[in-house]
């Protein structure tokens, strides 16, 4: 089949710029990938001890901070169990709206190949609903998988205390390309499941078998859309590390007694943050939409393709 790699990719574009009420089914399918950061500090020099050599970093001091701590914690048990309750369900939520936000950019990008003028948050939220569990059970089932087969890996690594990493490499190495060709068998799934409207089960043997007769296609739309996404990403660590390397090393020269290069460096991050997030919404609209029509072109009869192509143009 004569794969136009060209057109696949100006269409998602076209998509992806056409219908930007996408970009927040791209900010919403960025919850459930990951994520999380986190600031630290540290002194240096004379670990900020007065004159008199008193230090509040001193051994003493500290373990006392942190038994009173544990005293609290002891009588108010009820703070942790409220903590544990917040992350349950902050990771449900993030759970949900990732996979809304990917079945709702597979649906927006086939509607949008079908000739809709426009599209609606909610007409694309209240559609995602009903493959909601067919698509959030094909990630939990690969994540189950890879974790039985991981684990063990990782025991027995930290159980020799090393020495099995090293016999287990040639086996390690071979799971890299594995575990790359599941993430394309997933990525066509899931738009398998949506817009064929079949099981998990279908959905991942339809997409098996798609890849096995187009690998090389998809490989290289692979590549394609990764380096895409690595050089956005270099975009926007390099103002990342203009924001935080200067802070941190002024914070450091002034040996960690005053706060204000790290509050304005957290300032300056917390500006460009929208920005970032934005940005992740776009990318991952423009790959959902890739995908889709990677999909859709490789499975189209023949005859179809003269009409697409017209209709697009």
């Amino acid at each position: 089949m004569n794969f136009n790699f060209g057109e696949v990719l100006t269409r998602a574009w076209k998509i992806t710029w056409k219908y930007k009420i996408l970009w927040i089914f791209g900010i919403l399918a960025s919850c459930s990938r990951g994520g999380g950061g986190g600031s630290g500090g540290g002194g240096g020099g004379n670990g900020g001890s007065d004159g008199n050599g008193y230090s509040p970093f001193d051994t003493g001091e500290v373990q006392h901070v942190f038994n009173q701590i544990g005293e609290w914690l002891t009588s108010n048990w009820w703070v942790i169990a409220l903590i544990i309750l917040v992350v349950i369900l902050l990771v449900l939520l993030s759970i949900f709206l990732g996979t809304i936000g990917r079945i709702g950019l597979i649906r927006g990008t086939l509607l949008a190949e079908e000739g809709a003028e426009k599209l609606s948050f909610g007409e694309l939220f209240r559609g995602s609903m009903p493959f909601f569990w067919r698509v959030f059970g094909l990630t939990l089932l690969i994540g189950l998988i890879f974790m039985l087969i991981f684990l063990p890996l990782v025991l027995f690594g930290v159980f020799t205390l090393g020495i099995g990493f090293l016999c287990m490499l040639p086996l390690i190495c071979l799971l890299i390309p594995v575990s790359i060709a599941i993430y394309l068998i997933v990525e066509l799934a899931n738009v398998a499941i949506v817009k064929d409207n079949i099981g998990l089960l279908d959905g991942f043997r339809r997409a098996w078998e798609l890849v096995s007769a187009n690998a090389g296609t998809i490989i290289v739309m692979g590549l394609i859309l990764f380096v895409i996404s690595f050089v956005v990403g270099i975009v926007f660590v390099i103002p990342v590390v203009a924001i935080f390397l200067p802070s941190g090393l002024a914070f450091a020269a002034g040996q960690g007694h005053s706060m204000t290069p790290l509050i304005v460096g957290g300032v300056c991050f917390t500006l460009l943050l929208p920005f970032m997030i934005l940005a992740g919404g776009i990318l991952n609209t423009f790959t959902g939409a890739s995908w889709t029509l990677t999909y859709l072109r490789l499975t189209r009869k023949p005859e179809e393709a003269v009409t697409l192509i017209e209709a697009n143009v």
